[in-house]
């Protein structure tokens, strides 16, 4: 059926439907199927059709419209909206043009003002950067005029379904089971550990796998700009989530807020989702207070280079001496997890660092590799073949030995 068609079909839906002040999903079908028999189409347009104009007609007044099939697809990762000029998603690894795209401005910019009201949030060339999230806890950037030229720009990060676990993650070889049990260990005796990584590596799904090790009885608290977060079986789990300020540049409440926030709830585990900026030195703060077996991630090329954003991000909020910086960082974190996109679109933890302590004569972060991931080649279907080999011991075993934990 042409587009034109549909379109027909669309606006007398939404005629009988303006009849009604609220109407469920329920009447939203019926109102579908009255109007596909009304007009005929359910005379000559084959069954499987039929069908297909039924839930697009539905999507497009109650859901997401043409990017509701990407969404509910579980084997899409990314979904990237340029404007009206075309969509492109990801799918194990690989990015394509979608055959469909949205023909108009208007429609497009309806389809984020949905998404962004159920969040709370506001799009509107006032505010033209914003960060969402859909129902099913996939992560969605909005950008919009007049920053973005060909019309908003949409990027959804979808999750799975089910979160992944450590076990799946060994069988995918993104991780070596000797370093899975050595990390096990680790969380469960509170060491804070931070995961690196660019984007796209996996830092959240790793951080959801590993906070699967945190024992039950413990009260978490999980901090995130944009709830994505996934922990499994917590029975004392508490979720916080930061708010933008409104239009009137009101009732923001931050990451910094929260993390201090957070602090007089008696945690056992803090979990910051992501640190991008000032909110870095309550974090570390939190760190240093007597909160161990903490968790966050953060953007870097390599353990290291993260260690040196981690002091640009803490001068972004503080002016403070870099020396005290890197004590804070040696002091908090006991461990480092960089992760990787390969070439053959897998990801892989890449490397286990740990932070030993501050070198007071040079005035640098002592750190120690204990895992490195070794390449070994490519199979027949291009799969980078290698994995993780342990190059070191761990130096600090104080929280291991409290714990009664051995190695």
């Amino acid at each position: 059926m042409a587009d034109k068609k549909f379109e027909e079909l669309r606006s007398k839906l939404m005629e009988r439907l303006e009849r009604y002040r609220e109407t469920s999903d329920e009447e939203i079908y019926q109102a579908i199927d009255e109007l596909l028999m009304d007009t005929g189409e359910g005379g000559y347009v084959r069954l499987s059709r039929r069908n297909e104009l039924r839930i697009e007609l539905f999507n497009s007044v109650r859901r997401l419209d043409i990017l509701q099939e990407l969404v509910d697809d579980p084997n899409i990762t990314e979904i990237m909206v340029n404007g009206t000029e075309g969509i492109f998603i990801e799918q194990k690894g690989r990015i394509v043009r979608w055959k469909k795209s949205f023909e108009s401005r208007e429609k497009l910019e309806d389809i984020v003002q949905q998404i962004v009201a159920k969040c709370n949030r506001v799009a509107n060339e006032a505010v033209s950067i914003v960060d969402a999230r859909l129902e099913n806890g996939a992560r969605v950037h909005v950008v919009m005029a007049p920053v973005a030229l060909n019309g908003p720009v949409i990027t959804i990060r979808r999750f799975p379904d089910h979160p992944i676990s450590m076990e799946q993650l060994i069988d995918w070889n993104a991780v070596s089971r000797e370093a899975a049990e050595f990390l096990e260990k680790l969380v469960q005796a509170g060491y804070n550990i931070f995961i690196s990584g660019g984007t796209g590596s996996g830092k959240t799904t790793f951080l959801n796998a590993l906070s699967n090790y945190i024992p039950k009885e413990e009260r978490i608290i999980t901090i995130e700009d944009n709830a994505e977060l996934q922990i499994q079986n917590a029975q004392n789990l508490v979720r916080l989530e930061a708010r933008r300020a409104n239009e009137e540049g009101d009732n923001q409440v931050t990451i910094r807020d929260l993390i201090k926030a957070s602090l007089r709830m008696r945690p056992d585990r803090i979990i910051v989702g992501e640190v991008r900026g000032d909110e870095t030195i309550d974090m570390l703060q939190s760190l240093n207070t007597g909160h161990d077996g903490s968790l966050s991630t953060g953007h870097g090329n390599s353990p290291r280079d993260m260690l040196s954003r981690l002091e640009t991000m803490v001068l972004m909020g503080l002016e403070i001496p870099i020396q005290a910086i890197r004590r804070q960082i040696a002091s908090g974190i006991d461990l480092m997890v960089h992760l990787g996109r390969m070439r053959d679109k897998s990801r892989k933890v890449l490397e286990i660092l740990e932070i030993t302590g501050y070198d007071y004569e040079t005035g640098e972060i002592e750190t120690s590799s204990l895992f490195v991931f070794r390449e070994l080649g490519e199979d027949e279907e291009g799969r980078i073949q290698g994995g993780l080999v342990q190059v070191g011991s761990l130096k600090n075993c104080q929280k291991l030995e409290r714990a009664g934990i051995c190695l």
